[in-house]
């Protein structure tokens, strides 16, 4: 059972609408059962880190999450807030995050931007050097996703990083360690490659 987490701080209906456009059902839940006895999680997220984690924490579903990624070794796919809340802190906010990934989330350094590269980065962008990875099967070499975010991550171990970015600088745009995955971006807004995206993380791993 696919289980996208509702934790009040997420576009949750928007991930399962794509996911039933590729013929994928899902159960969106904070239900404790449900969570229990789901074979793949998604974590998605929007707003601010602090409030993700406040919600997460409200919500009495970390021990339980924490169990499932690193004990059990369910496959979860982190999106936008959601990935940055695997780190353990950001430039955001006070709270520590869920530390499942070495590193912090970080703002932009406006010193390496263009005048024109405004904050928060938005838009359409290609991201590359993705290391082989099932999460990346079949795509093309320059895919495009939809960015909407004013930090990114900063991880400590180099092997983390799934994919890059570009904007003003490379950043990490997507990270995978053993089952824990996560992307900046918004597969749900990606189109054709989001789609493929979310339909690898469901039948791959």
């Amino acid at each position: 059972m696919v289980v996208i987490i509702d934790y009040k701080a997420g576009n949750v209906g928007s991930i399962q609408n794509m996911l039933k456009r590729i013929g994928i059902n899902s159960t969106i839940t904070s239900d404790i059962q449900a969570i229990e006895n789901a074979s793949k999680l998604i974590l998605p997220g929007v707003g601010h880190f602090d409030y993700g984690m406040h919600q997460l924490h409200a919500s009495g579903l970390v021990p339980l999450l924490t169990q499932k990624v690193l004990q059990q070794h369910t496959p979860i796919l982190g999106i936008c807030l959601g990935v940055q809340l695997f780190t353990e802190g950001s430039e955001e906010g006070v709270e520590k995050g869920l530390g499942w990934i070495k590193g912090r989330t970080v703002a932009f350094d406006r010193s390496q931007l263009l005048p024109k590269q405004k904050v928060p980065h938005m838009g359409w962008a290609t991201v590359a050097d993705y290391q082989h990875s099932k999460l990346f099967e079949g795509m093309p070499a320059d895919p495009r996703f939809y960015f909407v975010h004013s930090y990114h991550l900063q991880l400590e171990q180099a092997a983390d990083c799934l994919v890059k970015a570009h904007y003003g600088y490379d950043f990490a745009a997507g990270i995978e360690h053993g089952n824990i995955l996560g992307v900046q971006f918004h597969p749900e807004k990606s189109h054709k490659f989001g789609m493929k995206l979310l339909h690898n993380f469901i039948n791959n791993y």
